[in-house]
């Protein structure tokens, strides 16, 4: 028993580092991180004290930290496309948050490339008073005075038509997300 537990010290101790390292470079929040490490560290520990105790390590850790990290980016696109988070907001519909983040691994790469696919699609398929409003403020950050100034419209008006662009883009986006969860 004092063997199987140097040997789980020494490979935690081995592997702890260069696993962070790996969870923070797929994983934006260092809290994120931090908390997908330890999962991983206590699931090797529980597995560990199997009677058929895990045989390759390091590839186990890498392999469990894998699926974790892919849990915790479905988990937090689901919370994304709740009811909630679909309501309107004329201000800011915060793309950064509904995309998945560049730095998240090979999924999330794919994942964002298929969602921003869809959302060009989508955009082109707006009527062009919609996408221009929608892509001169969410886009290009451009202000509602501005842009009521520069088309002799009211900023009412263009509130309204990218409300309507929003609607849309969310309903084709959400689409789009349940796709990559088949």
């Amino acid at each position: 028993m004092v063997d199987r537990n140097l040997s789980l010290t020494a490979t935690v101790r081995r592997e702890r580092a260069r696993l962070m390292n790996f969870i923070r470079r797929r994983v934006r929040n260092p809290m994120d991180a931090e908390d997908i490490l330890q999962e991983v560290l206590y699931s090797f520990v529980e597995a560990f004290r199997l009677p058929n105790s895990v045989e390759h390590a390091s590839a186990w850790l890498y392999q469990v930290a894998r699926n974790r990290i892919i849990d915790r980016f479905r988990k937090r696109r689901e919370e994304l496309l709740g009811d909630a988070d679909w309501s309107y907001d004329a201000q800011d519909i915060r793309l950064d948050l509904v995309l998945p983040p560049m730095e998240a691994g090979p999924e999330a790469e794919y994942a964002r490339a298929a969602l921003m696919r869809a959302l060009h699609d989508a955009l082109d398929e707006l009527p062009a008073e919609q996408r221009d409003v929608f892509i001169a403020h969410e886009i290009e950050g451009r202000s509602f005075r501005d842009l009521g100034v520069q088309a002799n419209v009211s900023v009412n008006t263009l509130l309204a038509r990218k409300r309507y662009a929003v609607i849309y883009l969310r309903s084709r986006l959400r689409a789009a997300y349940e796709e990559l969860e088949d």
